[in-house]
Parts: structure tokens; sequence; C-alpha cells
């Protein structure tokens, strides 16, 4: 395994996730979140005017990053193929619970593990979610559940999502009277233009190469053990934020006052639960799904734009969780997402005559 070309791959971009998640935290994002690619899509719908939460605005240039870093990475080594056209629609749903699931534990899966390399011990119980969802959701695939599999798709949708990701790179370098730049809040908080777009180039392009995913190592920990390289991706992501926090003076273990958390332990678990269960089914976290929508995967495409629906829906039903815990929304909303997840699973499971 140690000379394989794709090992070590896999390895650098765990190393340089987990180091820039820890540094862009240092470098001005809001605390344990240098990287959070729901909590980045919610600021993002906000700065398009899709919420009025005005402590949830601004234009992430992380995310523009990674979809053009992707692309770029595609385009170049000739990977960039418009695909698409496999269950649309439950496609669309799914980007819009993954958003929901993160919401109620306060971060995506990545940002889950900084939020771990930096002491807070309250994420235990989203841990253990992700790990259940992601086992459940290797359950239903042995059963036969199936989305299907995108085709080729001849009138070029798949570079819908890279041009948008374009548009909103004008927006941000532009800034129009319409998008709107929270004042105050942790929107307000964050690392200069060119450090983050820099950083989410670079991990966008080593991401598509790579094909890292943070629920997609979990799964192949599940079906290969230690022989998968994306255990090894895992651990020095890990290794990296840790080193990046305790350098930074960032490193802070305990249970309470932890930032961006809350002491909800049963619904962390049954939101980071939800996310690991749709991450399999969809092939792949909220990150994931903006690396392959680089690459020209219409279907990991609406995903994202469901991720954007769902980032407005959160904040303007009141459904994300805060520090002082997780509202009846919230509650009602990821039980109506496991509902509808356990039909979906139904309806497109294949069975053997």
């Amino acid at each position: 395994m140690l000379r394989d070309r794709h090992f070590w791959m896999v390895v650098a971009a765990g190393l340089l996730l987990g180091g820039f998640g820890a540094l862009l935290a240092i470098w001005g994002n809001p605390e344990n979140s240098g990287i959070c690619v729901s909590c980045f899509i919610e600021n993002s719908a906000g700065a398009l005017g899709m919420h009025d939460n005005a402590r949830m605005q601004y234009l992430r240039p992380e995310l523009i990053g990674f979809v053009l870093g992707a692309m770029a990475s595609a385009l170049v080594f000739r990977e960039f193929r418009s695909r698409g056209g496999s269950a649309p629609l439950p496609r669309l749903f799914a980007g819009i619970f993954l958003i929901v699931g993160c919401s109620i534990f306060i971060g995506c899966p990545i940002k889950l593990f900084l939020r771990l390399a930096a002491g807070d011990l309250t994420v235990v119980a989203g841990v253990a979610g992700l790990v259940a969802g992601v086992w459940a959701g290797l359950r239903g695939l042995a059963n036969g559940v199936d989305l299907g599999q995108p085709g080729r798709d001849k009138g070029h949708g798949g570079a819908l999502i890279p041009l948008f990701f374009i548009l909103l790179l004008a927006f941000l370098l532009i800034r129009p009277g319409f998008i709107i730049f929270s004042s105050q809040g942790s929107a307000a908080q964050h690392a200069p233009v060119p450090l983050s777009l820099g950083a989410g180039i670079v991990l966008g392009a080593l991401a598509q190469r790579s094909r890292f995913c943070i629920t997609g190592s979990i799964r192949d920990v599940f079906l290969m053990g230690k022989r998968t390289p994306a255990l090894w991706g895992v651990l020095a992501f890990f290794i990296a934020a840790v080193v990046a926090n305790l350098a930074g003076g960032k490193f802070s273990p305990g249970l309470y006052g932890q930032p961006g958390a809350h002491l909800e332990h049963l619904w962390s678990f049954l939101g980071m639960g939800l996310v690991g269960w749709i991450s399999v089914l969809i092939g792949g976290c909220p990150f994931r799904q903006l690396i392959k929508a680089g690459e020209g995967d219409a279907d990991a495409g609406l995903v994202v734009v469901g991720m954007f629906m769902g980032g407005a829906i959160v904040q303007s039903w009141g459904i994300a969780a805060t520090a002082a815990g997780v509202p009846l929304a919230g509650k009602a909303a990821i039980l109506a997402g496991f509902a509808c997840v356990l039909a979906a699973c139904l309806l497109f499971r294949t069975r053997t005559p």
C-alpha cells in the first residue's frame, strides 16, 4: 500500500483538509468552523437573499474554491464528464435533508472532526451517529437499495453548477448591491478572501483527484478494514488538525462551553445519523457532492441545489440548532427526514426474483 500513489494522494488530501480546516479558523473563520460545508451553504444562501437571518449571510469563498478547484482538476486530467439522470427529485430532497441533519448537529462531517480535534467532547454522540448512519446506509445497499446509475448527458447539463459557482465568484469580487454580507454574528467572521479562496481551490483539486470523503472513508473501513487508504486519510486529517490547533492555542478539551455546540446528545446522534445514512445512498457527504458537481455530475449538482434550499429552509423555518439547544421544529424535521429516507429505501429497493 505504501507504494501506491493513490494512498499518498489520500493522505495528502487528509493532511491539507485537516490543516486548512484548523488554520482557516485561526485566520478569521468562526471558532472550530474553519471548514464547514453546511454552515457555509447556510451563509451563502443568506447572502443570495434566500433567508433573512442577519447573522448568517456571507458568500463563502471556500465553497467556490471547492467547486472550481475540482472543475479545473477534472478538465486538466480529462475527467470532466457531463452525466446525470439518476433519481433527480430524490437527490434534490436528499440535499435538503443533508442540511437539516447538519443543522441539528451544528456542522457537517468535516466540522465534526474539526470540533473533535479542537477538544470538543460533545461531538462524541455525533461521531457515533455518523457511524451508525453509514452502517444503516450500507445495510440498505446490501439489501438492494439503488438510486440507479447516471447516464452520459449529451446536453452538457453537468456544466451548469460550475458555471453557477463562477457567477458566485464574480458576485464575491464585484459585490453587487443585492448580495448581502452580515456585519455581526458568525457570518461576519471570515478569513481573508485570497486565503479562503486559495485553500478552497487546492482542496477541491486534491479531493477531485483523491476522491477523499469523510463518510466514504467510514464506509470503506466497514467494507475493507484497515486496508483502505481512506482510513489513513482520516487519521492524517485528524492529526493535522490537532497539531494546528495546539500550535495556534485553539485546543481546549472539555464538554461544556464549547463554541457552536449544544448538549442535546440524542439529537446530535440523530442529526449525524441522518447525514451518514443519506450520504451512503447518494455517494458522498456534502463536501463530496460539491466536488462531484465540479467534475460534471449533474446528479450531485441537484444535491447541491437541494443543499442551498435546505440552507434557506433551516434558517427561515427555525429548524437549525443553536448553543441553546434544538428547537421543536428541528426535532420534527429530523424525524420527517428519517421517515422520508426510510420510504425512499423501500421504493428504490430492487427485489431479486
